[in-house]
């Protein structure tokens, strides 16, 4: 990740936070050479000003003068970490713009990038991958285990931090162990089957929380995923025009929105893209985020399927556009501007789509505990889904189960996919961010650090 990515500001004694990109004092030298410091991110050691009722000896002090909540998202790595975790903060800070709220996170993730565009601040710390299999990286594992509770208990005593959210992902182990017998923990569980770090918090946590049953958590209340205020609260209709103009594509055709997640995924970027000549002639325009590592080469489009395309739409008007892009950055352009989506199913992925009500094509990673076809379910039971597996899913594939459902040329493909359409409309829920910002908000509530025996933080 490019350190020109990350644009931190200095913490001040406002009551909401301008974002920062801070190194604790135990983060590694791979951290160090990230480039956050050079961006502009506060010196190892120096701690941040407190803000205006922020006193870490609460003792005395009354309820109606406590300091603001000081609150530590755990959840770095992928945007599927990532956005849940966001999505909480923004609903934490409608609530009560004085809340004080950071995200732990480590140089090597998408956090860097994502967590200071939304405004919020975010601490480094050593990245500690758990292995899934026996290796050498076991023997070190400890170790830096060790280093990066440190440097997270750290993080936790210069923000006077009152409760730690989790999501699961590389920090979240280190910030369970740190946070153990100090402050509240909320752990929520976005997958259909739980990795390894919420198991583990899970057995200590104050409260968890997840997105649908039997995630292997005991006691979880399930709550489903939050999602962003702006994809949650999205007029797609509303936004339709500016979408297809911001991304360049056909005012008026069917468009399939391609997206294989924050990264890409190779295996739909062939499939889709070597059936371009075959979405040309049907008159079906194509919104691809291939993946910033990616490039994708589309086959050449004839003559004859532009001509084929006009006949079939409008006489005179070429084929709609293949729209190739790195990344998506603005989603409910991409949402809105879509009639379909084909995509991996990763367990915010379907939650997105659902709440903006668009039918999908999933295309589970074939990997992990198989996690991402279970996430699907719920919409595939609903009837606003289907899944083509992964080794199924070729250009061929896409021209004979795909582009029919756009085309209108097949009158029962056509009808399939109203169907899917109208069973969308009813997956979609309740606001979960501000059902678990309220979650977050209660166990903070219970902590040491909200009564007035509280006597600081042990470093």
């Amino acid at each position: 990740m490019n350190s020109e990515n990350v644009n931190p500001s200095s913490v001040n004694s406002s009551s909401v936070n301008p974002p920062s990109v801070n190194s604790s004092s135990a983060q590694s030298s791979t951290a160090h050479s990230s480039g956050a410091h050079s961006s502009g991110a506060r010196p190892s050691g120096v701690n941040p000003p407190t803000a205006p009722g922020r006193d870490a000896g609460a003792a005395g002090s009354s309820s109606a003068d406590r300091r603001p909540l000081s609150v530590l998202l755990a959840g770095g790595g992928t945007a599927g970490h990532i956005q849940p975790a966001l999505a909480v903060a923004d609903a934490l800070r409608a609530d009560d713009p004085a809340v004080q709220i950071a995200a732990l996170g480590t140089p090597r993730g998408l956090e860097t990038t994502l967590v200071p565009q939304r405004g919020y601040d975010l601490e480094l710390i050593p990245p500690v991958p758990l292995p899934r299999k026996p290796s050498k990286d076991l023997l070190t594992l400890l170790p830096r285990l060790r280093k990066a509770i440190k440097a997270t208990r750290k993080v936790m005593a210069d923000r006077n931090v009152d409760v730690v959210v989790g999501f699961g992902g590389y920090v979240a182990l280190p910030a369970y162990l740190a946070a153990r017998r100090r402050v509240p923990i909320v752990i929520h569980e976005a997958n259909a089957r739980a990795g390894l770090a919420n198991k583990i918090g899970a057995r200590f946590a104050t409260t968890v929380a997840a997105a649908v049953e039997g995630s292997g958590l005991a006691n979880a209340k399930v709550i489903g995923i939050p999602v962003r205020p702006e994809l949650a609260n999205l007029d797609r209709a509303a936004l339709r025009a500016q979408a297809r103009q911001f991304f360049g594509l056909d005012p008026d055709a069917p468009t399939l929105l391609v997206w294989g997640g924050s990264q890409g995924a190779q295996r739909i970027n062939d499939a889709v893209s070597g059936a371009a000549p075959q979405f040309a002639a049907a008159g079906v325009g194509v919104l691809h985020a291939a993946g910033r590592k990616n490039e994708i080469t589309l086959p050449p489009v004839s003559s004859a399927s532009s001509a084929s395309s006009a006949s079939s739409a409008q006489p005179g008007k070429s084929a709609p556009p293949y729209v190739v892009v790195p990344y998506l950055d603005r989603m409910d352009l991409a949402f809105a501007a879509a009639d379909l989506v084909l995509g991996r199913s990763g367990a915010m992925t379907v939650a997105e789509i659902g709440a903006v009500g668009l039918p999908a094509v999933y295309v589970p990673l074939p990997h992990g505990n198989g996690e991402q076809r279970l996430n699907a379910t719920g919409q595939i039971d609903a009837g606003s889904a289907f899944v083509i597996d992964n080794a199924g899913l070729t250009a061929e594939a896409v021209a004979e189960q795909v582009i029919p459902l756009l085309s209108g040329s097949d009158p029962a493909a056509a009808q399939r996919f109203r169907s899917m359409q109208q069973a969308a409309t009813t997956v979609g829920g309740h606001d979960v961010g501000a059902e678990l910002a309220e979650i977050v908000t209660e166990a903070a509530e219970s902590g040491p650090r909200r009564h007035t025996r509280w006597r600081g933080w042990r470093r």
